[in-house]
C-alpha cells in the first residue's frame, strides 16, 4: 500500500477533493431544494438528472479525450462543474436545477473516466488490486468528509455551493501537475446487453435493481431526511451512515465472496437490506434507528454491486470481462435515472415513508430473483470462482475495466501456482 501511496498520492488527493465537492452538492440538493419549497416529485427529477447526465458522460468522454486529449478534457469538464455549482443558489428554479444536475452529472462522470484512467497507467500488475481498493476508500471518505462541512454549514446561503466548486477547482492542480506521461486511452469493445443477460441473468436484474436502490437511498437520502424534519446536521450524519456502513463492510463480504456460493450471498445481502429497510419504514420516527439503517443499507448496497461483477465473471471466459464494463455501468445507470423518480413518486402517493418502501421492495426483488436463480443451474465450485474486487456503484467504466484486469490477473497467477513444476 506504501508503494501505491507513494505513486500515486497527488492523483488520490485530487480524486479525494473530487469526491468531497460531490458528496457536499448532492446532499444540498435536498436540504436547500426543500427550503426552496420544491416538491418531492421535482427533486426526484433533479436526482435523476444527475444520474442521467452521469450515464451519458461516461459513454461519451471516452470520444472526447480520443479527439482532444486527457488534459484538455479534465480541466473542461472540471471547470464546467466549477461554473454549475455556483449557478444553484443564483436560478432557484426546478428547471433550472435539472438542466445544472445533467451538466455536473456529465461533468462528474468525464472526470472520473480521465482521473480514473490516469490512475489505471499508474498501476502494476503488482499494485492494481491496492490501488483500486486505495481509490474506493478515497471515494467513501471524500463523501463522509463532505458530510461534516454542510453540517459546520448554512444550507440557506451561498458559502455551501462556493466550497465545492472551489474544492472541483483546486483539485486540477494535484492531478494535472503530477501527470508526466499521458496514458494510452483504449476500452473494450463493449458487450451486447442481449449477450450480458444470457452470460448471468442474476447480474443483469440484479445490476439494473440495485441502481434504482442504491440512487434511490444516496440521491434521495436528503430529501427524505429534510421532509421528515431532521436538521441539517442530522441529515449530514443520516448521509455519512451510508458510506460509513459502505467502508465497514465491504470486506466482510468481499472476504465471504471467495469462500461460499455467491448466489446464496447475494441473496443474504439484499436479505438484509430489505430488512433493514423495512426497519426504517417501522422505526422512521428514531433517529439513533434511523442511523442504523442507513449504516446497514450503506454496507449491502455498495458491495452488493461488487459481488455481481465477481458473480458474472465466474461465467466469462478472461478475454469477455473487460468487454462487460460497459453493460454493466449502462444498465446500472439505467437503474439509477428511474430510482430517484419511483421513490419521488412513491413518496407523494404514500408519504415520506415511502422512501423505505421502494428500496426495500427492491432488494426484496434481487433476493427473491437470487433465490430463483439458484434452481435454474448448479453453484460454481468455489475453487474455480473469480476473485472479488471493491468497487462502488458510481464507478465510471475505466474504474469496471480496471477491476475486470485484476480479476484476470489473479486468475492467470491461480493457474500458474497451480500448473505442476
Amino acid at each position: 500500500m506504501i508503494q501505491v501511496l507513494a505513486a500515486s498520492w497527488a492523483l488520490l488527493l485530487g480524486i479525494g477533493l473530487l469526491m468531497v465537492g460531490n458528496g457536499l452538492q448532492a446532499t444540498l440538493m435536498g436540504v436547500r431544494g426543500s427550503l426552496e419549497g420544491f416538491t418531492t416529485l421535482e427533486l426526484s427529477i433533479v436526482t435523476s438528472a444527475y444520474f442521467a447526465g452521469f450515464l451519458g458522460g461516461s459513454r461519451l468522454t471516452p470520444e472526447l479525450i480520443r479527439r482532444v486529449g486527457h488534459v484538455r478534457v479534465f480541466a473542461a469538464l472540471a471547470s464546467l462543474i466549477s461554473a454549475a455549482l455556483i449557478l444553484f443558489p443564483v436560478i432557484t428554479e426546478p428547471w433550472a436545477w435539472i438542466l445544472l444536475r445533467v451538466v455536473i452529472g456529465f461533468g462528474f462522470s468525464g472526470v472520473y473516466v480521465t482521473a480514473e484512467s490516469w490512475l489505471n497507467n499508474a498501476a502494476t500488475n503488482e499494485t492494481r488490486g491496492q490501488t483500486l481498493s486505495a481509490y474506493m476508500i478515497v471515494q467513501m471518505a471524500g463523501i463522509v468528509s463532505a458530510q461534516a462541512v454542510v453540517a459546520a454549514g448554512d444550507p440557506s446561503g451561498f458559502v455551501l455551493f462556493i466550497i465545492p466548486s472551489v474544492l472541483v477547482s483546486i483539485s486540477f492542480a494535484p492531478i494535472l501537475l503530477s501527470i508526466s506521461p499521458t496514458p494510452a486511452f483504449e476500452t473494450a469493445k463493449p458487450m451486447s446487453i442481449l449477450q450480458l443477460f444470457h452470460n448471468s441473468p442474476l447480474t443483469f436484474v440484479g445490476m439494473t435493481l440495485l441502481g434504482g436502490a442504491f440512487s434511490a437511498l444516496f440521491g434521495m437520502g436528503s430529501v427524505y431526511a429534510a421532509e421528515i424534519g431532521l436538521s441539517t446536521v442530522q441529515v449530514s450524519t443520516f448521509i455519512a451512515a451510508i458510506f460509513i456502513g459502505a467502508m465497514m463492510l465491504q470486506f466482510p463480504i468481499g472476504w465471504l465472496s471467495d469462500r461460499t456460493d455467491r448466489r446464496r450471498l447475494i441473496f443474504g445481502v439484499s436479505l438484509l437490506g430489505g430488512i433493514a429497510s423495512l426497519a426504517g419504514y417501522i422505526f422512521g420516527t428514531s433517529y439513533s434507528m434511523l442511523l442504523v439503517v442507513a449504516f446497514l443499507l450503506g454496507g449491502t448496497t455498495n458491495p452488493l454491486y461488487s459481488l455481481l461483477i465477481a458473480y458474472l465473471n465466474d461465467y466469462l471466459e478472461p478475454d469477455d470481462m473487460a468487454a462487460a464494463s460497459g453493460g454493466l455501468v449502462f444498465i446500472n445507470g439505467m437503474g439509477a435515472i428511474a430510482g430517484p423518480l419511483a421513490t419521488g413518486w412513491l413518496m407523494g402517493a404514500a408519504g415520506t415513508q415511502g422512501y423505505w418502501l421502494f428500496v426495500c421492495a427492491i432488494m426484496l426483488a434481487i433476493a427473491g430473483y437470487a433465490l430463483y436463480r439458484m434452481t435454474q443451474r448448479p453453484a460454481t465450485p468455489v475453487e474455480e470462482t473469480a476473485a472479488y474486487v471493491s468497487v462502488m456503484p458510481t464507478a465510471s467504466p475505466v474504474a469496471v475495466e480496471a477491476a475486470q484486469e485484476w480479476a484476470i490477473e489473479q486468475g492467470e497467477a491461480v493457474e500458474e501456482q497451480s500448473e505442476p513444476g
